[in-house]
């Protein structure tokens, strides 16, 4: 079983794009669990097909202790297992600690069966401390992917993720697999990203073109496959999944300091 975090800078696209992705390793017959770490509990949504799924946490208030896996846990296309973490009330405690009490409650009530091939974990936004540090921190994904895109915000963001991902990766064994491009039409993204990828030590794994199949498939709440699988961005999602699936480079990132990244969006023409 493969445990995938997905990082990245908030509205980059990472629940879009982990939703899509495992839409297509579901379809290559995978068996997955997507376990959405974000108080907005919006990671699953496509995959259920809008359904509202009532997040862990809400489910420990209204419930207390005494739960069944059968009350947090919903299949969605493809098979898919769909969990939502939650948060607490606005204003009140960590939403980080959502992550923990999910992830500790689901490896009590059996959800991570030998059966599975992948859990992924859909990390809010940039976060890499406190509960959001979880899947990093005590080894629950062995795998990292960072969502980002040609825009110096969404690579600051990775950089900073990276430090986060080198910094546990002797006690945790974490690695990072490489960075997907969601792209944003940002002049010469390829090469950039390409470029910023090599300098960490890893690799652009993907490059996800930016298309208006995905917003159609999401205000009809379903991923591209399943809304269009005939369309060229779902044979995109085919790809990214093979890439995923196939993946044999897992390393240890290099971030770099700030004079550094500024000189790769220096060299691609970001900052004249």
């Amino acid at each position: 079983m493969r445990q995938v975090a997905i990082y990245g800078k908030g509205g980059i696209g990472k629940s879009t794009t982990t939703q899509n992705l495992t839409a297509g390793l579901a379809e290559m017959g995978k068996k997955i669990m997507v376990v959405g770490c974000d108080p907005k509990a919006d990671s699953t949504r496509l995959l259920l097909g809008g359904l509202a799924q009532k997040t862990v946490l809400d489910t420990l208030r209204e419930e207390g202790e005494d739960v069944d896996l059968d009350e947090i846990l919903k299949k969605g296309y493809g098979g898919i297992k769909c969990v939502e973490s939650g948060g607490p009330e606005p204003g009140v405690g960590c939403a980080g600690r959502g992550i923990i009490t999910s992830i500790n409650m689901l490896e009590q009530l059996g959800a991570y069966d030998d059966n599975l091939d992948y859990v992924f974990y859909d990390v809010l936004g940039d976060v890499v401390c406190g509960g959001f540090a979880m899947p990093i921190r005590e080894g629950k994904a062995q795998e990292i992917y960072i969502v980002a895109s040609g825009e110096m915000m969404a690579m600051y963001a990775a950089n900073n993720i990276s430090k986060g991902i080198s910094k546990f990766a002797n006690s945790g064994g974490v690695r990072l697999g490489g960075i997907i491009c969601n792209s944003r039409k940002v002049e010469n993204e390829r090469e950039l990203l390409e470029a910023f990828a090599k300098k960490l030590g890893t690799q652009l794994i993907y490059f996800v073109p930016r298309s208006h199949d995905v917003q159609k498939a999401e205000i009809n709440k379903k991923t591209v496959i399943e809304f269009s699988p005939e369309v060229e961005q779902a044979d995109e999602y085919r790809a990214l999944a093979k890439a995923i699936d196939g993946n044999d480079m897992f390393v240890i990132p290099k971030p770099m300091a700030q004079d550094d990244l500024e000189a790769i969006l220096m060299e691609h023409g970001l900052m004249d």
